[in-house]
Formats: structure tokens, C-alpha cells, sequence
């Protein structure tokens, strides 16, 4: 089992930045294919990006792509997710999770508890 805990988000402005980390304790991080989801309320979960175990592959959301880049440092036991050119429809809860490589949730074994970020118009 491998627990997750994310950081770095907050309140930005419509074209601002921010990046989001997730750090990882218990089993080896770098077994794990990792990824990047959000909530907002009212809303369905959605995936927005994931990356392989030793991060030679990656995948992106339509709505992810050319803004955000899933990155991770398996030798700090974190993943990173930046997030450029923020817009108002990217406020939500972010999550990590473990396990998978792909968009479907229910295939994640481990989740972090997320972090807010707000974007503002």
C-alpha cells in the first residue's frame, strides 16, 4: 500500500500557473503507474493526465493538453503536475492516484485526499 498526499494548490488568476505535487510514502513509488484526477462540485470525476511507472509514457485529457505536464521524480517519491494558462473551468478538488495508466478511476488502487485549486475569471 502506498500512501499519497497532495500539495500546492490555492487561488490563482485566469492565466496564471500552479503546480501540484504529490508525495508518496509506504511501498516503492516507482511501482506504481501514477495519475492525476479532478472534482468539482456537482461533477463527475475526471481524469487529466497519467504517467508510467518510470515515466517514459504519458497521457493527456483533451482539455489537459498543451497547458498541463505530468511529471515524477521517483527518486523523491513524488509526482508533479503543472498547470499553465489556468482558465475558471480548471477550478477543482486535484487528486493522485496509484495503480493504473489510464483514465478509468475505478482501476486506481490508492488515492491522496486532493487539493483545491480555484482559478478566477
Amino acid at each position: 500500500q502506498v500512501q499519497l498526499v497532495e500539495s500546492g494548490g490555492g487561488l490563482v488568476q485566469t492565466g496564471d500557473s500552479l503546480r501540484l505535487s504529490c508525495a508518496a510514502s509506504g511501498r516503492t513509488f516507482s511501482n506504481y503507474n501514477m495519475a492525476w484526477f479532478r472534482q468539482s462540485p456537482g461533477k463527475e470525476r475526471e481524469f487529466v493526465t497519467a504517467i508510467s511507472w518510470i515515466g517514459a509514457g504519458t497521457r493527456y485529457a483533451d482539455s489537459a493538453k498543451g497547458r498541463f505536464t505530468i511529471s515524477r521524480d521517483n527518486a523523491k517519491n513524488t509526482l508533479y503536475l503543472q498547470m499553465n494558462s489556468l482558465k475558471p473551468e480548471d477550478t477543482a478538488v486535484y487528486c493522485c492516484a496509484a495503480g493504473s495508466c489510464g483514465s478509468d478511476y475505478r482501476k486506481y488502487e490508492e488515492w491522496g485526499q486532493g487539493t483545491q485549486g480555484t482559478v478566477s475569471s
